[in-house]
């Protein structure tokens, strides 16, 4: 097990409700793959965003990261991030709309930000931490 893991720390800046519109990388080959191969001319030379519709915290991707690694790392145990100052205009909360990607690609994301973690997380864990 890696060093890292039991003697670094986790700043998460602000109070880390802070939250973004976080995605697995499936999502974004998928509508590559949508963008790439559609015959809709409307859907043409236009930009999208490739995101769920949706907010996750730092808090809760914290708790995902840290509940997935110690089912799959022994001897590791919950460890509280350190919370340290909003980092200067940084935006509190943001979201992407995704409206028209699904409208002009049909673009319905495959995965949301915990079922993309189970997905990758055994290749970090392999990875990086062996």
């Amino acid at each position: 097990m890696s060093s890292i893991l039991n003697q670094e720390d986790v700043y998460i800046n602000g109070d880390g409700e802070t939250s973004r519109d976080f995605c697995y990388i499936d999502n974004t080959v998928q509508m590559n793959l949508l963008a790439a191969t559609t015959e809709n001319d409307d859907a043409v030379d236009r930009v999208y965003n490739v995101a769920l519709n949706d907010r996750t915290s730092l808090n809760e991707l914290y708790q995902m990261i840290e509940e997935r690694l110690i089912q799959r790392v022994q001897g590791l145990e919950k460890k509280e991030p350190v919370y340290r100052g909003f980092r200067a205009g940084d935006v509190r909360h943001s979201q992407a709309n995704i409206d028209k990607a699904k409208l002009l690609l049909g673009y319905h994301p495959e995965y949301n930000i915990s079922l993309g973690m189970d997905e990758a997380m055994d290749w970090y864990v392999n990875s990086l931490i062996s």
